[in-house]
């Protein structure tokens, strides 16, 4: 019997209560002592911690006041939005209260008054803490669903932003995707970024208004539809990479792209019933601790760790000031059931180690292991802190000449030194216990640097990724990847503060946009035509700044050539015999094929 009800405790969903403690006090045959394990806060509504910003200046509706109307009653625009009236202004702090009685109360954008100019708005999410995603996201929308939207996240607290997942009535006309659906994903694509189209085909304001991020979907994949098989997801989130970092953020946006259609084409005689409207934001999630507290409290602000395992910081990201006999670790859920704690210990101590009660066998005295060469016991220990390219040179001039000295002075007295192949306790940043001496060298080098760093101490990033200026040198997150648009930029490289190089034409800091004059269509063109500098000649109409749609009798990139120069045949023709459905279909083909100039 006990021994079910711990198999019942342990496969209870990832939002409850394993990985809860994170210390005991037991006492062995050498005396009391804490008992360490990997632990962690339980999930809560992360909504309540949130500051949330709105823009461009002047999306939210009020300011003047205007009139809006609803796709249900198009015709009867008696709605007023009155920033300065309590009672009709709609705020962005009206997506997180509580409605009393189910009326709704939501922040709302302005109308598409302005159209064709796109209706834009973004709402940022920020919690100045990294938080792990426990639950569904779930957006909810009065008076219909946008038709196009995008769900990005950041991991350094807004410095720069990734794609999380696409939202569109139709993800090839918009994002150049096909539709996916999160329930088809497969264990290797777990964390992919997809489009959907579930979410934004028109179903009527009164049905559906919910938009979601499926994260409970994405555990399924791991844990089953029940979330049950609990231990093979944490084995996943601990071995997959990446896997963990897909559920962490520190900011979400989003970015209202177009609004509900209500079913149609834009109609322009009646665009005050085309706007965005937020009643509610739901994120469920838990503070990241790096498995080193399991509570979380709102002090100064933020939200704050209360850190065990004599750790520090924010997110109990690094080994207090007494306990840093070896580099920081953050914890792990494996093994399983009770994770390891990956203590920080004070010099000259195992305090921290135990995960369990100690055993007879383990109380035993242990042969004592043998020390390492003078070389690498002397090596100088750099403080974290400095940027990774000024204390890693640092750290390596002065362990470089402190090590050859003794080696100096060790092959003197002893004979040549072996070469080591293996280490414990490297000074790596945490990013690895392993190092080797290399003799020709006369250094000592980290092995398998981790985390998607590199270099003699796993000071330096993988090429592809850049540093995270936020996160100290031993912080696992210290690199971040550069995720540059395969299309627009040169390589997958990026500068120090994660700008990738872009192709001509192409601009922003992932190389997703396009510079003034150009258009987007598998990469950045420059555009063709425009009803201003490059008005096309001879009666042709500008189609998209892609193409000049030229009348009958002309041709050319701007229709400033008569067919008749070319082709006698065609000035015998009849004016008008040429313009057809032929030359309409033919237009629209080139329209798809950028390298066409002439039909």
């Amino acid at each position: 019997m006990p021994y079910l009800v711990a198999l019942l405790l342990h496969c209870l969903p990832l939002a409850m209560g394993q990985y809860d403690i994170c210390k005991s006090w037991v006492t062995t045959d050498d005396g009391p002592s804490w008992e360490f394990y990997a632990c962690q806060p339980k999930a809560m509504r992360m909504k309540d911690y949130v500051t949330v910003r709105v823009d461009p200046a002047g999306i939210t509706c009020g300011d003047p006041p205007e009139r809006f109307c609803t796709h249900e009653n198009p015709y009867l625009c008696s709605d007023e939005c009155d920033a300065s009236n309590p009672d009709l202004a709609h705020p962005p702090k009206l997506m997180f209260d509580t409605e009393d009685e189910g009326l709704a109360t939501y922040w709302q954008s302005v109308t598409w008054r302005r159209y064709p100019e796109p209706l834009l708005a973004n709402i940022t999410l920020s919690w100045n803490k990294s938080i792990e995603l426990t639950d569904d996201i779930v957006i909810t929308f009065e008076y219909g669903r946008p038709t196009i939207m995008m769900l990005e996240k950041s991991l350094d607290n807004g410095r720069t932003w990734h794609p999380y997942q696409y939202y569109a009535d139709d993800c090839m006309e918009a994002f150049s995707m096909p539709a996916r659906r999160v329930r088809d994903l497969s264990t290797t694509s777990a964390n992919r970024v997809l489009c959907t189209e579930e979410y934004s085909r028109w179903a009527g304001s009164k049905k559906e208004k919910n938009v979601r991020f499926e994260v409970r979907d994405r555990f399924a994949i791991f844990a089953g539809p029940d979330l049950k098989n609990m231990d093979n997801l944490y084995t996943r989130l601990e071995s997959a990479k990446g896997l963990k970092d897909f559920f962490t953020v520190t900011d979400l946006r989003m970015r209202l792209l177009r609004p509900a259609l209500g079913g149609t084409y834009v109609q322009r005689e009646n665009l005050y019933k085309y706007f965005y409207a937020v009643s509610n934001i739901e994120v469920t999630g838990r503070c990241k601790c790096n498995l080193h507290a399991n509570l979380c409290t709102f002090r100064e602000g933020s939200l704050q760790c209360e850190c065990e395992h004599n750790t520090t910081g924010q997110d109990c990201g690094k080994c207090k000031k007494n306990f840093r006999s070896r580099s920081w670790r953050a914890g792990s859920y494996l093994p399983l059931p009770n994770g390891s704690p990956n203590a920080c210990a004070a010099a000259g101590s195992a305090f921290g180690t135990v995960q369990r009660p100690p055993s007879s066998a383990a109380l035993r005295p242990r042969p004592k292991p043998p020390e390492p060469p003078e070389s690498i016991r002397a090596a100088p220990k750099s403080k974290p802190g400095r940027t990774a390219h000024s204390a890693g040179r640092r750290h390596g001039k002065k362990a470089a000449s402190s090590k050859i000295s003794k080696l100096i002075r060790l092959k003197a007295d002893s004979g040549p030194v072996a070469p080591i192949e293996k280490y414990e306790d490297c000074e790596c940043y945490g990013h690895s216990n392993r190092c080797s001496y290399i003799d020709f060298l006369n250094v000592v080098t980290c092995v398998s640097c981790k985390h998607n760093t590199r270099g003699q101490h796993c000071q330096h990033c993988r090429l592809g990724f850049y540093r995270n200026s936020s996160a100290e040198l031993d912080d696992e997150n210290v690199c971040i990847e550069c995720n540059c648009n395969q299309i627009g930029s040169v390589h997958d490289r990026c500068n120090e503060t994660g700008y990738c190089e872009c192709k001509e034409g192409a601009t922003g800091p992932k190389c997703d946009d396009c510079l003034p004059n150009y258009y987007w269509r598998q990469g950045c063109f420059p555009n063709v035509c425009d009803d201003e500098l490059l008005l096309c000649q001879n009666g042709g109409t500008c189609y998209q700044n892609q193409r000049c749609l030229c009348p009958a009798g002309f041709k050319g990139v701007l229709c400033q050539q008569s067919r008749c120069e070319a082709d006698r045949k065609d000035c015998d023709a009849a004016p008008g015999a040429r313009t057809g459905l032929g030359t309409l279909l033919l237009g629209a083909l080139a329209l798809q094929l950028p390298g066409w100039v002439d039909l």
